[in-house]
């Protein structure tokens, strides 16, 4: 029976249906020249959705377009957008604030995130429920995490400030995390770790778990301790696969919106405004699209270049 899945069985279909010029031709193609016949449409459409938009913003950060008034006179300014970027004090203050969330979310993701890991690599009766307790939280939506630790933070009525309370014996309403300049910025991190340390906890549990039990045998019969196999087996082993981790979250953390937006809007004043946030001030509020382009790119090749460089760091960890 042929297979439908074969490209040769799909060729041979589409081939009967082909007038005789054209099925000769296609007939005497080559298993290369099918596969490329195959992945074009992708390739295609990817060149569409990225490579396209991509393009179109680097040509407009070199001119003065602004969405608002598309029938404007467009006149190209150069460097000058990507000029002012760089010295606009705004940029700036926002991108200090994105390296502090960056810091502390990947820091406490990643030793929480280990730790669970670790703790659950154990195999205790009922890990099973307890791993897909943990792993609630990434399942829910940015937009309904904001919202709902929006809630808890309220000084009156949510439960964030009587559980401080309850541990500290500070006064509920003495405290209000999202309008304090000192607090906000941490409670927009205490949301993003409680909702992407399973994450980083899926990460490296895969890789303690690919980790060779005949390892820990050997170290056993050589009388190694539990403390001497962690620092000479289970975390170097597992280092790679912590370092992913650390790649997948910093990339996303530093293109992070939706949850900040909703918990903070940026404030109070612009203490949590992000990159990301004062770039869509920058491009849907104040409609300067030649500068939010230029910004855009910006961001891009620092997220690129920095990826880059952890990405060859990484290589090197994995090839020692």
């Amino acid at each position: 029976m042929m297979n439908a899945l074969d490209p040769h069985a799909v060729l041979d279909k589409a081939v009967e249906a082909t007038p005789a010029p054209l099925a000769r031709r296609i007939r005497g193609l080559s298993d290369r020249a099918i596969a490329w016949l195959f992945i074009a449409p992708t390739i295609a459409l990817l060149l569409a959705i990225n490579i396209f938009p991509l393009l179109w913003t680097i040509r407009l950060s070199f001119t003065n377009f602004r969405a608002n008034r598309p029938n404007a006179t467009v006149a190209g300014v150069g460097i000058d957008n990507y000029v002012s970027v760089l010295t606009d004090p705004d940029v700036w203050a926002a991108m200090q604030a994105t390296a502090h969330f960056l810091f502390w979310t990947i820091l406490l993701q990643t030793m929480l995130g280990f730790t669970l890991a670790y703790l659950i690599d154990r195999r205790f009766r009922g890990h099973g429920f307890w791993t897909t307790v943990i792993l609630i939280p990434m399942m829910l939506s940015p937009a309904v995490v904001g919202n709902f630790w929006a809630f808890l933070y309220q000084p009156q009525i949510g439960l964030f400030n009587y559980v401080v309370s309850f541990f500290s014996g500070i006064p509920p309403s003495s405290f209000e995390m999202i309008g304090s300049v000192k607090l906000a910025p941490w409670s927009i991190i205490i949301v993003d770790t409680w909702m992407w340390t399973p994450y980083v906890m899926l990460i490296c549990l895969a890789g303690l778990r690919s980790i060779p039990n005949y390892i820990y045998e050997a170290a056993e019969v050589d009388r190694a301790s539990r403390w001497r196999q962690f620092w000479s087996i289970t975390l170097p082993m597992a280092l790679p696969f912590i370092m992913l981790a650390v790649l997948f979250r910093g990339i996303e953390n530093f293109k992070m919106f939706d949850m900040v937006n909703l918990l903070t809007s940026g404030g109070p004043g612009s203490t949590t405004e992000l990159a990301s946030i004062t770039l869509k001030r920058e491009a849907f509020e104040k409609w300067r699209t030649g500068y939010s382009s230029a910004f855009a790119i910006v961001l891009f090749v620092t997220v690129f270049g920095l990826a880059n460089i952890y990405v060859k760091a990484l290589n090197r960890v994995k090839n020692r």
